[in-house]
């Protein structure tokens, strides 16, 4: 395969002791740091979404042909110049805690790395690397402690022509199909480089075909029917952003300050109705942490939202923590509050975050060595999927994070409207907020539902079936959105699926990795 390979030195130039020797050796691992830098710029807040393809164009390039142990490592370069600046949210945690878990996330793509050098060997590779993308984002997504999906391709392409196919496969889809065109990208830029040496016949027909593939694979996202948004029954919806007094996790000191900026654009919103500047909202979303005290045991907290509620006359979803009864633990609760009733039905996050709402390991150790594992609660995890009557409509809830997990939105999405309760305020004017957001914008098309987002700080807003984004807040100021949105029943081919896209697609990458790592044993042997 060495002559396969794309700027392959000849042993000539190997052998020779040269000052050019040097960089030859460091072109790779340059060519695998910068591709992964142009990954991260193809997710928000940069947000240059035709980077990810042309980074896994330029990932296939520089494994093709390369020797597992220097795959690995070259994977592992490439991880770490992508998840490094991707995760620069966790910056306001601390230094430790973005280190750790960037070396953490590119550990799997150092395993990417030896998969694409095995399959790039065989016949169709491009086919093969794409399907080993979604074999990583499966074991990514899962191990361990339920996995962090964080950084999928699919989710830098949340305002492209492949967002289309999100109704069709979801997420995985969106990935394969973008992980593809880097590959048949790579396959061109391959050919055309070998025809400098040589001129095999066909070869430009070769080109086309490829370049063709690429064109069919970005038309067919944008002539896949996106859902509409239009018709059908509405509801009026209100989000509140009450806004925190600072960033950054002393916020959660101030848990009457934040309580009491909710409640207090609350009666702003009414005060706005009765003027007849607003039009009055069926339902009112408030976020996650919108109380972190428990209105179920302090009663002035319990007062201050009953006075909010009624204040407003409609059912309000509130986010709260709530006290589980033991005297340890907690819940992360969105909790329905009836103008009349009160409290009533609510659903308990699923899917709390290590290390950020529970310690999943060695919980005693890391708080002797890290005090600020001191302000995190155990939080419990719930056991029902946030499907909640919520006024004259049923909402489908998932808090905070839980909107990059596929199965934990699809698990809601049979509901008309759907509903991301978040809390921004820790990572406040970093890459977070708007990655976020762009998941959310993904999962209304993929489901063909509005969805709402609701958050402390921002970014709060709504977007509609087809992706439109209808109200998008700034971040860290008190803010208010009201619209009339559709409500839709129908389901999606994505929704019938299910997980078996990505299963298919994941299982036939690691089929075709374990054929080609017979294949290069056998050759050995031989």
């Amino acid at each position: 395969m060495a002559q396969e390979t794309l700027a392959e030195e000849s042993p000539g130039v190997a052998e020779r002791p040269s000052r050019r020797h040097v960089p030859a050796r460091l072109r790779r691992p340059a060519l695998a740091m910068i591709a992964g830098l142009l990954l991260a710029a193809a997710f928000p807040p940069i947000g240059w979404w035709p980077l990810a393809p042309v980074a896994a164009a330029m990932f296939a390039l520089v494994l093709r042909g390369r020797r597992l142990r220097g795959a690995t490592g070259l994977g592992m370069l490439f991880g770490l110049a992508f998840c490094f600046p991707l995760f620069e949210g966790l910056r306001p945690v601390g230094i430790d805690a973005w280190l750790a878990l960037s070396v953490f996330e590119a550990l799997y793509f150092a395993l990417l790395g030896t998969g694409v050098a095995l399959v790039t060997r065989l016949r169709a590779w491009p086919l093969w690397t794409a399907l080993l993308w979604i074999t990583e984002e499966f074991v990514r997504g899962r191990v361990p402690f339920g996995g962090f999906p964080w950084g999928r391709l699919a989710f830098s392409q949340t305002a492209s022509p492949f967002t289309g196919y999100a109704p069709v496969g979801g997420a995985p889809l969106i990935s394969f199909v973008t992980a593809l065109t880097g590959g048949l990208l790579a396959a061109v830029a391959l050919t055309l480089w070998r025809r400098r040496a040589e001129t095999p016949s066909g070869s430009l027909r070769g080109v086309a075909l490829m370049l063709a593939g690429v064109l069919v694979l970005g038309l067919g996202g944008i002539l896949v029917p996106r859902p509409s948004s239009t018709g059908g029954r509405q509801v009026t919806v209100a989000v509140v952003q009450g806004n925190v007094p600072r960033a950054g996790l002393d916020f959660l000191g101030q848990r009457e300050a934040v309580l009491d900026n909710h409640a207090r654009e609350t009666h702003v919103l009414a005060s706005e109705v009765r003027a007849g500047k607003l039009a009055k909202p069926d339902i009112v979303i408030w976020p996650e942490n919108s109380s972190d005290l428990d209105p179920y045991q302090d009663a002035q907290a319990r007062q201050v939202i009953d006075a909010a509620v009624q204040d407003i006359g409609v059912p309000v979803l509130v986010g709260a923590v709530i006290d589980h009864g033991d005297g340890e633990h907690v819940e992360n609760r969105g909790i329905v509050w009836d103008p009349v009733k009160g409290p009533g039905a609510y659903y308990v996050k699923r899917h709390p975050l290590p290390f950020g709402e529970y310690i999943p390991i060695f919980r005693g150790f890391l708080r002797k060595v890290i005090t600020r594992f001191d302000m995190v609660g155990e939080f419990v995890k719930g056991r029902s999927p946030g499907s909640l009557q919520l006024g004259p409509v049923k909402i489908g809830d998932v808090i905070c994070f839980e909107v990059a997990y596929d199965g934990l939105v699809r698990d809601v999405a049979q509901n008309p409207l759907l509903v991301v309760q978040t809390n921004n305020a820790t990572f406040g004017r970093t890459s977070l907020p708007p990655q976020q957001f762009a998941m959310s914008r993904l999962r209304a098309v993929e489901h063909g539902r509005t969805m709402v987002v609701a958050s402390t700080s921002g970014i709060s807003g709504i977007i509609t079936p087809s992706g439109r984004v209808l109200d998008h807040s700034k971040e860290f100021t008190p803010v208010l959105q009201v619209e009339r949105v559709p409500l839709r029943t129908s389901r999606t081919l994505s929704d019938h699926l299910g997980a078996a896209p990505e299963w298919v697609l994941a299982l036939l990458g690691f089929a075709a990795a374990a054929v080609a790592a017979a294949r290069t044993r056998t050759s050995k042997g031989t």
